[in-house]
């Protein structure tokens, strides 16, 4: 039920594509993985280098039950933004159910939330390795 306010007029609705770069921005917060690499002293800058480095990370989040899968979806969401920032015609595309996931120029898509995940449950594959087989799609 929508309330209509009369001085605040007619408001349309917005519709048609989404803006992705506004899309790119919002999934590339990972407000907690950039904490913990902070604290280990890495900066997560968006390069290759990076996702390396994060995977020489020692895995101390695996001991919190509670903190492991929000890290996880940050480390898929990291992998993806690192992918859309140096794979050309790399995008970040969200499917109906609302999981983000990285289309390629050929049209592959990448689900790098659950990847994220299972790196940080237990560290394979190495989000270097993913980032390299993605590339080379």
């Amino acid at each position: 039920m929508r309330m209509k306010i009369p001085f605040l007029g007619h408001r349309p609705e917005k519709r048609g594509a989404p803006d992705p770069e506004g899309i790119a921005e919002l999934l590339s917060e990972c407000e907690l993985l950039r904490s913990h690499a902070s604290r280990a002293g890495i900066q997560l800058d968006d390069t290759v280098a990076s996702l390396e480095a994060l995977d020489q990370l020692l895995p101390r989040w695996r001991d919190d039950e509670e903190i492991l899968p929000w890290l996880g979806n940050d480390a898929g969401l990291y992998l993806g933004t690192v992918i859309v920032r140096t794979v050309p015609g790399a995008a970040w595309e969200i499917w109906p159910d609302g999981q983000p996931v990285v289309r390629l120029a050929s049209g592959r898509e990448f689900d790098v939330v659950t990847s994220g995940r299972e790196w940080a449950v237990s560290g394979v594959p190495e989000l270097s390795q993913l980032y390299a087989e993605v590339a080379e799609a």
